[in-house]
């Protein structure tokens, strides 16, 4: 059996997944807490924050993240493609910084804008 605590609404149900009786999901207050508690031991996903480096005096670093939820198990191989990475001004908000992570539909993309 595994817990976790929903994140989908601000009650913060504590859930219980028992795996061996096909992720049946305990404690929670909507149905919404039983998706979340299966998709969260099944297959657990993060959106990742970070920052890369900008060729910028005024803005060294420009924050990016995952425009799609990636799965934590690619969490730090995705930190690893940003430490390569250099922007030119002018960067905008939701420009792509690193695109099809591992050849999937995610991408890393700029959360500023950054004109110098």
């Amino acid at each position: 059996m595994k817990e976790y605590i929903c994140i989908i609404c601000p009650r913060g149900c504590h859930l219980t997944v028992d795996e061996e009786n096909d992720y049946a999901v305990t404690g929670n207050g909507c149905l919404r807490g039983v998706a979340y508690g299966r998709e969260e031991a099944m297959h657990p996903t993060r959106v990742v924050t970070s920052s890369v480096r900008v060729r910028s005096e005024k803005y060294p670093r420009c924050p990016v993240k995952t425009d799609l939820a990636i799965a934590k198990s690619d969490v730090a191989k995705a930190m690893l493609l940003l430490d390569g990475v250099e922007l030119v001004p002018p960067v905008h908000r939701g420009d792509i910084v690193i695109a099809s992570l591992f050849c999937g539909e995610a991408n890393f993309v700029a959360t500023r804008d950054i004109d110098e």
